[in-house]
């Protein structure tokens, strides 16, 4: 897609030569064209501010729907753990007789506590990394609040 530039005819100025100062429109009013841009920069902004609200709502909206299915999986896992650290414990204790019921389920809770730690620590610095989409429209945003500050 390519990208047209519009321009002013210039018979709508009086006198624009590129050496002399711009003048007014034929109007002789400048006024309008300061409102229209003050116009546009607020409408901007009412869109900009709309979009972030409707980016915000449905980034919760997906995150409550991703949350209910992951909790519910998280608690039948956490049931499925004590489960398999239990048989895991014992399976210790039968493979090597002379180790006490205690020592097993010590070694084998240690070796779980490991793994979840690895990925525990994992999954925060994966949480870290990630930026939100709404920071594209945040930032957007904060370039025209100090483009209108300017104007």
């Amino acid at each position: 897609m390519a990208h047209q530039v519009v321009t002013e005819p210039q018979e709508r100025f009086a006198g624009s030569n590129e050496n002399e100062a711009p003048r007014t429109p034929q109007g002789g009013e400048i006024s309008p064209l300061i409102n229209g841009i003050i116009h546009d920069a607020k409408q901007l902004l009412v869109q900009q501010l709309t979009l972030f609200e409707v980016e915000l709502k449905n980034d919760l909206r997906r995150s409550m729907e991703a949350s209910i299915p992951l909790v519910l999986g998280l608690v039948v896992l956490l049931v499925a753990l004590v489960s398999l650290d239990a048989t895991a414990s014992f399976l210790l204790c039968w493979l090597w007789p002379q180790l006490p019921l205690w020592a097993g389920f010590g070694i084998v809770t240690l070796v779980m506590a490991a793994g979840g730690i690895a990925l525990a620590v994992g999954g925060l610095q994966k949480f870290q990394s990630m930026t939100p989409p709404a920071e594209k429209t945040v930032e957007g945003l904060k370039e025209n609040l100090q483009w209108k500050t300017k104007t």
